[in-house]
C-alpha cells in the first residue's frame, strides 16, 4: 500500500529509505526557493539532478547546499543555462541536452515568476505566460525524447490558477488591460493543461505527467511585492476562505513545499497522477467554486478539449516567433 503523506510532510520525509542511485532529473529553476529544495533532496537520497538555470555564475553560488548533500548521499549536480523568456536559450539548451544524449527518469518543471509588472519576453510574449508556460512547453517537447519510456513529468501550477483561466484569443493582452494576478492564473492553468495534453499524448510509452501545487511558502518567488503587499495579500487570503467556512492557510516550510513535487516525481503511483493536479502528496478534488483561493483544483484547469486546443495555440505562438 502507498505510504500516506500530508500538507507537512517533507521532501526528505517522502524520499525516506528511497535509493535513487541510477536515477537521473531535470529541474527548472533549481538555483532557488523550491526547485533548489526539490535538487538538495534527490541528490541526498542518491539522484543525479542537471539543474537548469538562469544565471550559471549565481547558481553555482546558491547550489553549495546541494553539492554537500550529493556529497552525503551519493548523488551529483550539474547545471545548465536556461533562460525560459527568450526561445533561442530553451533551443540552445535543449540542443545541448540533445547532444550529451543522456535520458531523464523524470523532467520536473518548477521555474517561475509571479506577478510581475508587465513586459514582453525577448519573442513578444506577455513575460509570465511566456516564461511559466511557453518556454517550458517549448523546452519539454524539445528534449521529450530523452525521458525514459515509463518516465514523469512533472509542472508546477499554483492554487492561483483559480484566479483565471486561459484565454486562447488574447494569451499576451494585447487586447485587454494587464493584471499581473490575472497573468499570473492564466500562466499557471496553463501549466496545467499542457501536463493534461502531454499526458495524453505520450502515456504510449508510458510516460504520465502531472500538476502540482506545492503549496504557498515565502520564497523569492514574490520578490515583485512589496510587504505591504505582500501583508494585504495574506489577509485577503485569509478573509475569503474564513467566509467560505475553510480553515486559515498555514504556509510551509520550503522543505514542505518541496514534498509534493519529488512525490509525483518518484513516489506516487504514476497512472494515478497521470493527467491530474496534485496538492498535499495526493490528487487534488475538483471544486469550482469561485473563490481564489479555495483548495482543489478549477475543472477548466483540467479540460482536455481546451488541452488541446492550447496546444495548438501554442505550436503556433511559436513557430510565429521563430
Amino acid at each position: 500500500m502507498t505510504k500516506k503523506f500530508s500538507a507537512k510532510s517533507t521532501a526528505d520525509q517522502v524520499l525516506s529509505g528511497i535509493d535513487l542511485k541510477g536515477k537521473r532529473f531535470l529541474i527548472t529553476g533549481a538555483s532557488s526557493g523550491i526547485g533548489l529544495e526539490t535538487a538538495r533532496s534527490l541528490v541526498y537520497h542518491g539522484a543525479s539532478v542537471v539543474g537548469a538555470v538562469r544565471d550559471l555564475a549565481r547558481a553555482e553560488a546558491a547550489t553549495a547546499t546541494v553539492i554537500d548533500a550529493a556529497a552525503q548521499g551519493g548523488g551529483s549536480l550539474g547545471l545548465i543555462e536556461l533562460d525560459l523568456a527568450s526561445l533561442q536559450s530553451v533551443r540552445a539548451c535543449a540542443d545541448k541536452l540533445l547532444a550529451d544524449g543522456q535520458r531523464f527518469d523524470a523532467i520536473i518543471a518548477n521555474a517561475g515568476v509571479m506577478a510581475t509588472p508587465f513586459g514582453r519576453t525577448v519573442d513578444g510574449f506577455e513575460i509570465q505566460f511566456g516564461t511559466n508556460y511557453l518556454g517550458h512547453f517549448a523546452l519539454i517537447n524539445r528534449i521529450e525524447p530523452l525521458l525514459t519510456d515509463n518516465g514523469r513529468l512533472v509542472v508546477l501550477s499554483s492554487q492561483a490558477h483559480r484566479v483565471a483561466d486561459v484565454d486562447l484569443d488574447d494569451p499576451n493582452f494585447e487586447q485587454q488591460k494587464y493584471d499581473p494576478f490575472v497573468a499570473y492564473g492564466r500562466s499557471k492553468t496553463a501549466i496545467s493543461l499542457f501536463a493534461v495534453e502531454f499526458d495524453k499524448r505520450h502515456r504510449n510509452r508510458g510516460i504520465r505527467a502531472a500538476s502540482v501545487m506545492p503549496g504557498n511558502s515565502l520564497t523569492d518567488l514574490a520578490r515583485h511585492f512589496s510587504q505591504e503587499d505582500l501583508q494585504g495579500l495574506f489577509e485577503n487570503v485569509g478573509k475569503a476562505r474564513a467566509e467560505a467556512g475553510l480553515p486559515p492557510t498555514e504556509l510551509k516550510e520550503i522543505a514542505q513545499a518541496a514534498a509534493t513535487s519529488v512525490w509525483a516525481a518518484v513516489v506516487a503511483d504514476k497512472d494515478e497522477i497521470g493527467g491530474r493536479y496534485l496538492e498535499d502528496c495526493a490528487v487534488a478534488s475538483i471544486d469550482d467554486t469561485p473563490n481564489p483561493f479555495a483548495d482543489g483544483v478549477r475543472s477548466y484547469a483540467l479540460d482536455a478539449n481546451k488541452a488541446e486546443r492550447l496546444w495548438v495555440k501554442s505550436e503556433e505562438l511559436i513557430s510565429a516567433a521563430l
